[in-house]
């Protein structure tokens, strides 16, 4: 596969990683809190590992193509976010827990932030494919592979300097911190309802 298609997919795909959405909220609730952000980035890795993995195979396209399947994934997205946003938006301030359990509770709220995100799939179903040369060396598979592979160590790196950047400015500010937990919490809530109303509409 080509250099050139490679780092032109990196380029479009930083493009849309920097517009802030779910992940962008997700992660700054996470480092607002105090708690280390790597598990929270770490789920929303495992995530879009698994919408690559699904477009690789073809599931994405199909899924895709299915007004009704796309319209019940929509929903179950929407509704997750929804929760997902509100009980981070009304949860009470609390010291930064660093046990196994709580960083498995964040690790699986980041999987299913950017795994159940339709508008995720859909990017990459519409997205990798433009990229994908079908007389190219490769087999299509494996370019898409590549292409979401680079997609997500992008986000991966992205994600953890946002939400790096965001524990280290609001330690030693809990009212700060307070406000952009809560902020981020709404932001996730009126994005899963938009998908709703968008999708359902």
């Amino acid at each position: 596969m080509a250099a050139q298609t490679i780092v032109a997919f990196w380029a479009v795909a930083l493009l849309l990683i920097v517009v802030p959405g779910p992940d962008w909220a997700f992660t700054l609730s996470v480092g607002g809190s105090g708690r280390s952000v790597v598990p929270a980035v770490g789920g929303l890795t495992i995530g879009y590992g698994m919408l690559t993995g699904a477009v690789a195979l073809g599931v994405g396209a199909t899924v895709a193509a299915s007004p009704a399947v796309l319209t019940a994934l929509t929903v179950v997205g929407g509704c997750y976010l929804m929760w997902h946003g509100a009980t981070t938006a009304i949860r009470r301030s609390s010291a930064p827990a660093a046990d196994t359990a709580v960083r498995g509770n964040v690790l699986l709220r980041g999987i299913g932030v950017s795994a159940l995100n339709p508008k995720g799939l859909l990017l990459f179903v519409a997205l990798l494919p433009q990229f994908a040369d079908r007389h190219g060396s490769w087999p299509v598979a494996g370019q898409l592979a590549l292409l979401g592979l680079v997609f997500t160590a992008t986000c991966t790196v992205f994600y953890l300097g946002v939400g790096s950047v965001a524990r280290t400015a609001l330690r030693g500010r809990p009212a700060t911190a307070r406000l952009v937990v809560r902020i981020s919490g709404a932001a996730m809530f009126v994005v899963g309802a938009a998908l709703l109303v968008e999708r359902i509409a």
